[in-house]
Formats: C-alpha cells, sequence, structure tokens
C-alpha cells in the first residue's frame, strides 16, 4: 500500500479518472490518504478520515512513506480555524489555505511533511469542542455558496457542511447526507432535539438527500444555493426567501 497527502490548498476528487468527470468530493491541505491504485495520470484514493474513495490527479498531492503517515494519523490533529489564510516555505513562497485544512505535526507555528517544514500563523482548532460550539463554528461557514462536493467556504455541498463543522469541533461524520443519518441517536420529534443535533431530509422516493444543523428556535442552518438559516418545523425546511416549504423532514439525530 502507498500514502498520500494533499500539498495544495484545495484538490478535486472525481468520480472516474478523467478531468471532465463529475466532482463529488474534495481533498484540503494537510489530508492523508492510501492510494488504492494509480495508472500515469490518475490515482484512486481513500481518504484516512471517512474513508471515502475517488480519483485525483497525480500532479496535485505528494507520497508519504508508511512512518510518516502512521505518525500522522495518530498524533493530535489540529485545523486551521480562518476563513482563508496561508502557509510559508523556507523561501518564502505562499500556498493560500481555506478553513478546515490540516496543519500536519504542528507545533509552535511550525509544520512539517516529510522533512520539509512550513509555517502558520494563524488562528487554530486542534480540541474537542463543546456542543455549544458547533454553532459557532457554522455560522464562519454563513454565505459560502453551493458547491457540489465542496467542502471550503468558496463552494460547499450540504453534507460537507455538516462534515467540515463536527471535524473541527473534534467529532466525525461521514461523508454523504445517506451516511451521516446512520450515526448517533435518533429522536423523536424536533422537541427532543438540541442545538448542534441534526436534521435529515428525504426526497419523494424516501432517500436521504440532505442535513443541516439545528439550532435555537426551530431553526436550521444548511446549504442551499448557500449556506443560510431557516425555520424548521415537523414538515421540514421552510424557506424564508420563497415562503414554501423545500425540504421534507425524515429524521433526527443526536451525534453528541
Amino acid at each position: 500500500m502507498h500514502y498520500g497527502i494533499c500539498n495544495l490548498s484545495i484538490v478535486s476528487m472525481r468520480v472516474e479518472p478523467d478531468e471532465t468527470s463529475e466532482m463529488v468530493n474534495q481533498v484540503l491541505f494537510g489530508e492523508t490518504f492510501e492510494i488504492i491504485d494509480e495508472d500515469n495520470q490518475w490515482s484512486k484514493i481513500r481518504l484516512t478520515f471517512d474513508s471515502y474513495e475517488g480519483y485525483i490527479d497525480n500532479k496535485q498531492y505528494l507520497k508519504i512513506t508508511k512512518e510518516f503517515f502512521s505518525k500522522l494519523i495518530t498524533e493530535k490533529q489540529s485545523y486551521t480555524a480562518e476563513i482563508v489564510d496561508f502557509i510559508t516555505n523556507k523561501s518564502n513562497e505562499l500556498t493560500t489555505i481555506p478553513l478546515g485544512c490540516t496543519l500536519p505535526r504542528f507545533n509552535n507555528k511550525k509544520l512539517e511533511i516529510e522533512n520539509q517544514f512550513y509555517f502558520y500563523e494563524g488562528a487554530v482548532l486542534s480540541e474537542k469542542k463543546q456542543k455549544n460550539d458547533i454553532l459557532k463554528v457554522a455560522f464562519i461557514y454563513l454565505n459560502s455558496p453551493f458547491l457540489w462536493g465542496g467542502k471550503s467556504p468558496f463552494g460547499i455541498d450540504c453534507s460537507g457542511f455538516t462534515q467540515m463543522v463536527y471535524k473541527l469541533c473534534g467529532y466525525k461524520l461521514l461523508r454523504n447526507a445517506k451516511e451521516q443519518a446512520t450515526q448517533g441517536e435518533v429522536l423523536s420529534f424536533i422537541e427532543e432535539s438540541e442545538p448542534g443535533d441534526l436534521a435529515f431530509f428525504d426526497n419523494d422516493e424516501g432517500e436521504i438527500i440532505h442535513v443541516g444543523i439545528i439550532l435555537d428556535n426551530y431553526h436550521i442552518i444548511h446549504v442551499y444555493e448557500k449556506v443560510r438559516i431557516d425555520t424548521l418545523d415537523h414538515s421540514g425546511i421552510f424557506n424564508t426567501d420563497l415562503q414554501k416549504h423545500t425540504h421534507k423532514l425524515r429524521v433526527i439525530r443526536k451525534v453528541i
């Protein structure tokens, strides 16, 4: 087995090994993965964090040794907490990085990728947070545009949003809404929920296709064209701009 790490700000992960193939996920700076298969241009990878699989361009990552990979996955994780910032290398070259990037082996403003050192002076999240901190992190993404497969403030989808918010608070969610709906404890009614719980929504065929984070006073923060706040009731999400329900409530889950 070979291993890799993302050394660019945001890399597209695709369904097939083709640059015109659908982007279903993104790999952010510092994320590690197993390399399942590779050819001259593309690698099929499995992300360490959530085991999500897809294809990325060989030119857009660095291979790392099994020993270094093992160190990274057993050490405390640190993540960037600024909407956008940058790291520098010893030559003072800049790499722009968005909110939620991983800082490998971060200590005293320095991070390491296979004996190559970089420097970061921005805010960092590295400890498990309380449940009420989930809302504070979620609000950082407010008004970020929708992007299918996105995981950054410059474009994000509904389950990428919930996954990243929970990740920055020290908790692990799977990548897709349907997968996230298998995690945690089912709640029977909205009244049983707390701010920070997850609400899931289905389509006419009963398939879960959407997720958001419950707020106080029957509100929800979710991604619909952008990260936005709407009203939540027993029927689903009531869009305050459109003045109609846009999503049908299926289940509420308490993960924390």
